[in-house]
């Protein structure tokens, strides 16, 4: 380990502490950047200089153990955590980029916010009290999907007596345990991948189970499984809206399992939470939230093949505790937390929020 690259680079974490940043960033040809307020920005710290190659090596090699530094030449890009002394959390993936390493670390604060801390719909509390069922909270690539599924499992860690399992490739928050028991395993050292570690839970007798990532048909098969034998289900996935999540479940498996699995989640899915985070007028940024509850009309369009009609079920169904996201935005831009520029960049049917916002 270089000494100088070590103490630079806690420096430049104790920064991005401070000046609440969610990301940093070494990447070669640049100086270290910081992304504060959903926008990437120029921190002056020691000389400011450029990057070479040497330089970000120098930081990856301050931030890996070996065995991180073997996977990473083998397989050319690392996930992993990594601790700032009791001050912060970083999940970090370092890569090759035009044959040289860059680093992005992304801040896991150290405390959980609760629901209401996080700007999100009261309604989430509902899906912390149900025995079983499968939960999926989606969105884009950093969209505080993480943050949104650490908020439920907290919850439920303060109020039920439960046995809690998490699946994650690298652990990002990490829970004290209160009425409940929560082990916590990490992909690749505490087991071999998220599929084994998922069937494995069936022997270790969880209440709850939280897969941080569903990547493969194998992962999501046993996810359904597990929420359809007596346990509750949190799991992440890139999509952009119930619909899209729906069809990416069932598409991950070949044809004729098709009617199965949509039988199969048509039974155990409990809802879907899809979110943005937004820009906020005041400075930082606060989450737009879709919002499906599988009711039996939504479980009857899963098991007939008819999910174009679920956002019709979402926007019909505000009573029920259901929102679209542009019910969402208009929400938003009313009560002045978000642009209305924002808002129609962020919509997925902009010429339906440019008529909700009149």
């Amino acid at each position: 380990m270089n000494n100088a690259y070590d103490r630079q680079l806690k420096e430049l974490l104790m920064l991005a502490f401070k000046k609440e940043a969610s990301d940093l960033h070494f990447s070669v040809n640049h100086p270290p950047i910081l992304r504060i307020g959903g926008k990437l920005v120029l921190v002056k710290v020691g000389d400011n200089k450029k990057l070479n190659s040497d330089d970000t090596k120098g930081f990856a090699t301050s931030l890996m153990t070996e065995s991180q530094m073997q996977r990473l030449m083998e397989e050319k890009d690392v996930d992993f955590s990594y601790k700032l002394e009791d001050v912060a959390r970083f999940r970090v993936n370092i890569f090759f980029q035009s044959g040289s390493i860059s680093c992005a670390l992304r801040q896991i604060p150290a405390r959980i916010r609760t629901i209401e801390e996080l700007n999100l719909p009261p309604i989430l509390h509902k899906f912390t009290e149900a025995p079983q069922g499968f939960v999926l909270i989606t969105g884009p690539s950093s969209q505080g999907k993480s943050t949104t599924m650490a908020a439920l499992i907290e919850e439920i860690n303060h109020q039920r007596t439960d046995h809690i399992i998490t699946i994650e490739d690298p652990i990002e928050y990490v829970f004290s345990d209160d009425r409940a028991i929560i082990d916590q395993r990490e992909v690749y050292q505490d087991a071999t991948s998220f599929p084994t570690a998922l069937r494995a839970t069936f022997r270790q007798d969880p209440n709850v189970i939280m897969v941080g990532e569903m990547r493969d048909a194998e992962t999501i098969g046993t996810a359904i499984s597990a929420a359809e034998t007596g346990h509750l289900v949190f799991a992440t996935l890139h999509t952009n809206d119930a619909a899209q999540t729906i069809h990416r479940v069932v598409d991950s498996f070949p044809g004729e399992q098709q009617n199965q699995i949509r039988a199969q989640l048509s039974s155990s899915l409990l809802g879907i939470i899809s979110q943005r985070l937004i820009r906020r007028v005041s400075g930082g940024l606060i989450p737009a939230c879709e919002v499906l509850i599988a009711n039996a009309a939504v479980s009857n369009l899963i098991r007939e093949n008819k999910v174009h009609e679920i956002p019709l079920v979402i926007e019909t169904s505000t009573d029920t505790g259901m929102i679209s996201l542009n019910r969402s935005l208009t929400f938003l831009v009313k009560k002045g937390e978000i642009s209305e520029k924002d808002a129609l960049n962020y919509s997925l049917h902009p010429e339906e929020l440019k008529m909700l916002l009149k």
